[in-house]
C-alpha cells in the first residue's frame, strides 16, 4: 500500500512538472512572437555580460552591422558611420563575407541598390586599402568578374571606392564592384558588440 501511494505521488509530481514545462514553453513562444512583431526595442537588463548590439544594428559574432536605408557618397557614408560610433565595414574573413552577402541580398530593393564598404584605392590607383589603413589581402577578395575596372566613362577620376551586392546572388560570394566615390549608395557600418548597457537583452 505504501509503495502504491509513493508511486501515485511521484506520478502526480511528474504531471505537475510536465504542466509547468508546457506553460513555460508557451510563455517563451508568446514572448518571442511579441518580440518579432513589436517595433519597440526589448527591455534592457542591467549589467548583462552578453555582448550585444544597440537597436537598429544586426549582430554577427562579436560585431554589429548597420545597413542604411538612405544613400550617400562614400565619404559622407563614412562620416555617418563614424557618427554612429563605427566605420564603413571591413571584411576580414570568408565567413563575414557570407553573412554580409546574404544580408545585403535580403535588403536590396533592385539590382543597383548596392552598399558601400570600407575599401578604397583613392590614395594610389590599384593599391586597395581598408578604412583602418590596412592593405587588402589579395587572397581574400570578392570582386565580381571583370572588376575592378576603374571605368572613366562617367567620371574622369575613375572608380576608387567599393560597393557590394548582387540581388540574384553571387557565385562564390563575388559581389564587389569599384565605383566613383561621388556616386550615392547605401552603406554598411560596423562596430564591435559591447556589454552591459545596450537595448537588447540576452535570452
Amino acid at each position: 500500500m505504501h509503495t502504491k501511494q509513493s508511486f501515485q505521488t511521484l506520478r502526480d509530481e511528474l504531471e505537475a512538472v510536465k504542466r509547468n514545462l508546457t506553460e513555460r514553453r508557451c510563455e517563451v513562444k508568446s514572448y518571442n512572437t511579441v518580440q518579432q512583431t513589436s517595433p519597440q526595442p526589448p527591455v534592457v537588463k542591467e549589467n548583462d555580460s552578453c555582448p550585444k548590439c544597440e537597436y537598429g544594428w544586426e549582430q554577427h559574432g562579436r560585431q554589429c552591422y548597420y545597413f542604411s536605408i538612405s544613400s550617400s557618397t562614400w565619404s559622407e557614408s563614412r562620416d555617418e558611420c563614424r557618427q554612429k560610433g563605427g566605420d564603413l565595414v571591413q571584411i576580414d574573413s570568408r565567413e563575414e563575407q557570407t553573412f554580409l552577402e546574404l544580408k545585403v541580398r535580403e535588403k536590396m530593393n533592385f539590382e543597383w541598390d548596392k552598399f558601400w564598404i570600407g575599401l578604397t584605392d583613392s590614395e594610389k590607383e590599384g593599391t586597395w586599402l581598408w578604412v583602418d589603413g590596412s592593405p587588402l589581402n589579395e587572397s581574400l577578395t570578392f570582386w565580381i568578374h571583370g572588376e575592378p575596372d576603374n571605368w572613366t566613362w562617367y567620371n574622369p577620376d575613375g572608380e576608387d571606392c567599393v560597393r557590394m551586392g548582387e540581388k540574384a546572388g553571387a557565385p562564390d560570394l563575388k559581389c564587389w564592384f569599384d565605383l566613383s566615390c561621388k556616386y550615392t549608395q547605401r552603406r554598411i557600418c560596423e562596430k564591435p558588440a559591447e556589454t552591459g548597457h545596450f537595448t537588447l537583452q540576452c535570452v
